[in-house]
């Protein structure tokens, strides 16, 4: 298969002032899917979007429950928004790889897309898993993506090797493993590994909503009883440090695949800088800015979409119904007194 000419965006000048959040809404996947349409068309007029289609499609009736054998995603920091962010870094990021020279073919684009979407699929429940929430899966949640990508790459007719492709990208969201040690099939699929890997970073930390969905991820944590936070707070100290921690990986183990955003904004909408590491330097001064108030507590300042109401209404009514169901379990246990007869 032929390699991609670029076709250059039609826009002309610097746009200044214009944020990542601006361009659409993030929360609608139907949006996000015309833009990463309008992106594969920019990497070639002729491009064959069937096969993403078919995969953006399945990806969809899994998180909504419509997937056979399958509960709806009920994890709230992995969630379909998460999902849906992670396919448009990832097409973006494609973009700016082919701009800069990276020859991709159709077929790997669409393996890479394909990945993206389903890189999270180890946290859906089987429909028989009525206990808890996805979020028990949080340490194995990387091993079952790849198995749920072998299953549906079986059923959509994709070959071995392009299931050890997918799996390989998908190894890459694990921030434990060694990049440097997984057996890529070909330096095209280690190069989409590594941007999945980016990928899959940078829409969490660029989210514009990512400090508040932080208090999901330590409810998460909390099921999955990993260790290391002791409190939401404890999470949100902690989190100035990885951004230390993520900002080394771009540079290294990741190749600094994160700069191809570069080249795609400056195509897609003249703008010559990366919206994407703007918006999580943004996040990280507001957080930093917020913990340094003494004697407040910093998730009075985490404002957006409702998130730390609706925790606080969710987990307080659960902690009621728990201990409800514990006094009751207990006066279960609890024989009667006999009544005497004097």
């Amino acid at each position: 298969m032929s390699h991609f000419a670029i076709r250059q965006s039609a826009t002309n000048g610097l746009i200044d002032g214009r944020k990542l959040a601006d361009f659409l809404p993030m929360e609608s996947p139907g949006a996000v899917f015309d833009e990463v349409k309008m992106i594969l068309h920019m990497i070639s007029p002729h491009y064959h979007e069937a096969s993403v289609t078919s995969s953006f499609i399945l990806a969809m009736n899994l998180y909504n429950g419509n997937y056979p054998g399958y509960r709806a995603c009920n994890t709230k920091y992995h969630d379909l928004r998460h999902t849906t962010d992670t396919f448009l870094a990832m097409a973006r990021l494609i973009h700016g790889a082919i701009i800069q020279g990276e020859a991709l073919t159709e077929h790997e684009i669409q393996l890479g897309l394909a990945a993206a979407l389903l890189h999270d699929a180890g946290y859906i429940q089987k429909k028989h898993d009525q206990h808890g929430t996805g979020a028990k899966y949080t340490a194995n949640h990387v091993q079952r993506s790849m198995d749920f990508f072998e299953r549906y790459g079986s059923e959509y007719g994709l070959s071995d090797d392009d299931i050890t492709s997918g799996r390989s990208m998908i190894l890459c969201t694990d921030l434990a493993v060694e990049i440097s040690h997984i057996h890529f099939p070909s330096k095209q699929i280690a190069l989409l590994g590594k941007m999945l890997g980016t990928a899959d970073l940078l829409a969490q930390m660029a989210d514009r909503i990512y400090l508040e969905k932080l208090l999901y991820l330590y409810q998460e944590f909390k099921e999955a009883k990993i260790g290391g936070y002791k409190s939401e707070i404890d999470l949100l100290e902690k989190t100035v440090g990885f951004y230390d921690f993520i900002s080394n990986r771009f540079a290294t183990a990741l190749d600094k695949v994160n700069e191809f955003m570069l080249y795609h904004f400056l195509t897609r909408w003249g703008i010559m800088k990366d919206l994407y590491l703007e918006a999580v330097e943004n996040q990280k001064n507001y957080l930093k800015k917020i913990l340094r108030m003494r004697g407040a507590d910093p998730r009075g300042f985490l404002r957006r979409s409702g998130i730390v109401a609706h925790i606080r209404r969710k987990y307080t009514q659960q902690r009621f119904r728990d201990i409800f169901s514990i006094n009751r379990s207990v006066n279960n246990r609890i024989q009667p007194i006999p009544q005497t007869i004097s």
